[in-house]
């Protein structure tokens, strides 16, 4: 696939003439880099960083480990894998080597280090199915004595390496051929199906380097090395004629060593050659990053006609869901994998097009656990799609109001509390332009196979300009969980975002839409009810009644509930941000604000409460509503 536009910051490559000895850590640096944003607050990233990596030196003489510490305010997910021809002496010595390195990347929300002997990655959102990303790249070097011979061999072992690893346990093996040494590895924790489409990319940017006598391809998920030297001692290897189809390379072998017999070797090897000489890349090709959730890469263009195919020409029937910036359809790919296709319903014009196209080079580079994953894009005339990865268990709002009500624990809902609270405070501050929502709900809140949760439609409203406040000519929200002065006089701040959260907050610990006055008490909304009951002190009568009664703490309870509160308050100024909300759902102990009455607008747009940040005269008719959701109905 082609790129709609790609983004690689710098990245640091030494290669070094290594001789392999006992007692060789194979330090030698590929690629490294940092991301160029930070994360907040440092202090307890950095406190973090330093604790899993830790626990990476404790585990790195097994060759492999992950570690995170995904609760903290500022997370942080790490994965160290070594060569498996490295001793356990060998794999600390190159552990030791990157994690120094790493420590000069300071608070950056991301880094990693590729050496010959080991990979050292760390992130802020995890990232260990990740396989192959954009920056993939190969590092070619020095000349063999004989580069036709050579070349010829070091083609057809890597590609055996290729068929064979992802059958092999552990994703690894080393081999020694006709005078070549090479060896293929893939993160333990890729699926076997990943691991072979990394090694595809390996090997797809290593035959650029033959006739040279040493290739290195790196990637995200995988490695792949080649040389006319050893690097791994002769006990280390092993035997892929198992893990071959049947016959295949006794057949290759055979077909070889015909071609090198026979008379038309010579125009065979001449051919080769000059093919080689062609097509390999050149060696000031800028080399590019792997860090996959921190970099600037842009998003991939996906061939419009096979869209139409995955979604079966965008059928009724492979409707996930519509709403205001478009209807999203299920697709499944050639490869075989499933994504969301949105066909955008947006002004058919060519300035849309290319606010479009400058929009989704932004939102590409959106990369949180806790945010729905834009693969690519793709348009056809005046006809704009968008890629996404697809969610299993489909919105928040089938699990509260639909046919799967009261399935949820109160863990997985207080892990969504978190996780959306992450996503914005992301959004909000941490990525590098301020990204409001504007149309927070349950709807938009989508569930991993693990019911994490992933917020949807981010960054198709306009953005927050610098001065962080403006007025907005087009409502994009929906009523009951907008903010009074955004639905009432378009007044357009990140903390229009913090109240829809607030009032999400509530739907999740109540199992009640924000908007349903049937049920009782009557002609109440959500949030007037869950205030009178705060002002009562009877907050546990909100709480959703298909709970267990042991699964959760009621001062648990009663204090997220405080802090939705916080969160709707009618004075601006007075709500908290998101990285705030994050602080307040993680530091339990510490004693909260009293929050303030919030506005209460009801259907007929009448507008009640405390109404000091807002004029009461003014109607919300004056709006013109434009639901977004991703697949929400």
């Amino acid at each position: 696939m082609a790129h709609c536009s790609l983004y690689l910051f710098p990245a640091l490559i030494l290669l070094l003439r290594v001789s392999v000895t006992a007692g060789d850590p194979q330090t030698n640096l590929l690629n490294v880099g940092c991301s160029q944003y930070n994360a907040t607050p440092s202090s307890i990233f950095l406190s973090a960083l330093n604790e899993t990596l830790d626990d990476l030196s404790a585990a790195a003489g097994q060759g492999f480990a992950t570690a995170s510490r995904p609760r903290a305010a500022a997370p942080v997910y790490a994965l160290l894998q070594c060569r498996p021809y490295l001793s356990a002496a060998d794999c600390l010595a190159c552990f030791g080597a990157a994690a120094a390195r790493l420590r000069k990347c300071g608070a950056a929300n991301g880094a990693r280090a590729i050496y010959d002997g080991c990979i050292l990655r760390y992130e802020s959102a995890a990232f260990f199915d990740q396989t192959t990303l954009p920056g993939n790249t190969a590092i070619c070097s020095g000349k063999a004595a004989n580069e036709v011979g050579f070349a010829v061999a070091a083609e057809g072992l890597v590609t055996d390496l290729e068929a064979a690893v992802p059958r092999i346990k552990g994703f690894a093996a080393a081999v020694e051929r006709d005078g070549v040494y090479a060896a293929a590895q893939c993160v333990e924790t890729v699926s076997e199906e990943g691991c072979g489409n990394c090694l595809q990319v390996a090997v797809g940017n290593i035959q650029g380097c033959p006739p040279d006598k040493d290739g290195r391809a790196v990637d995200a998920g995988c490695f792949l090395r080649y040389s006319d030297t050893a690097f791994f001692g002769t006990n280390q290897t092993v035997d892929l004629t198992p893990f071959l189809e049947s016959g295949s390379s006794s057949k290759k072998k055979a077909i070889i060593g015909g071609v090198v017999g026979g008379v038309g070797f010579l125009f065979l090897a001449l051919g080769t050659l000059l093919w080689i000489r062609l097509w390999r890349k050149p060696e000031n090709v800028k080399r590019g990053d792997i860090l996959g959730a921190t970099e600037l890469q842009g998003p991939l263009t996906f061939n419009y006609k096979d869209l139409k195919t995955a979604t079966n020409n965008f059928s009724e029937q492979n409707k996930l869901g519509e709403g205001g910036f478009g209807d999203v359809y299920k697709g499944t790919l050639k490869n075989g994998k499933i994504v969301a296709v949105k066909k955008l319903a947006i002004a058919q014009t060519n300035r849309a097009k290319t606010d479009f196209q400058s929009e989704v080079k932004l939102i590409s580079n959106v990369h949180h656990r806790n945010l729905v994953r834009l693969l690519g894009c793709s348009s056809k005339g005046l006809d704009l799609l968008l890629v996404y990865e697809y969610m299993a268990n489909s919105s928040l709002d089938k699990f509260l109001f639909g046919d799967r009500r009261g399935t949820l624990n109160w863990k997985q809902r207080f892990d969504i509390i978190v996780g959306m609270a992450r996503g914005l405070a992301y959004l909000h501050q941490e990525f590098h332009v301020c990204i409001i929502h504007r149309d927070i709900k349950s709807s938009n809140i989508l569930l991993d196979g693990d019911f994490q949760p992933k917020i949807a439609d981010f960054g198709l409203a306009r953005l927050l300009p610098d001065d962080h406040s403006h007025l907005s000519t087009k409502f994009a929200g929906t009523l009951g969980y907008t903010a009074p002065e955004y639905a009432i006089h378009g007044q357009l701040s990140e903390k229009v975002d913090t109240y829809s959260y607030g009032v999400v907050v509530l739907e999740i610990i109540s199992g009640r839409k924000s908007n349903d006055v049937k049920l009782e008490p009557i002609t109440q909304y959500l949030l007037e009810w869950a205030w009178k009951l705060y002002e009562t002190n009877e907050l546990m009568e909100l709480v959703d009644k298909s709970f267990e009664p042991n699964e959760f703490l009621p001062g648990e309870v009663q204090r997220i509930i405080h802090i939705a509160l916080l969160c709707t308050q009618s004075t601006v100024s007075a709500r908290p941000t998101m990285s705030e909300v994050v602080l307040m759902l993680l530091s339990r102990g510490e004693s909260l604000l009293q929050p303030t009455r919030p506005t209460f607008i009801d259907a007929t747009s009448r507008v009640r409460g405390d109404t000091s940040s807002s004029n009461s005269s003014s109607s919300v008719s004056k709006a013109t509503v434009s639901v977004s959701q991703f697949s929400g109905r």
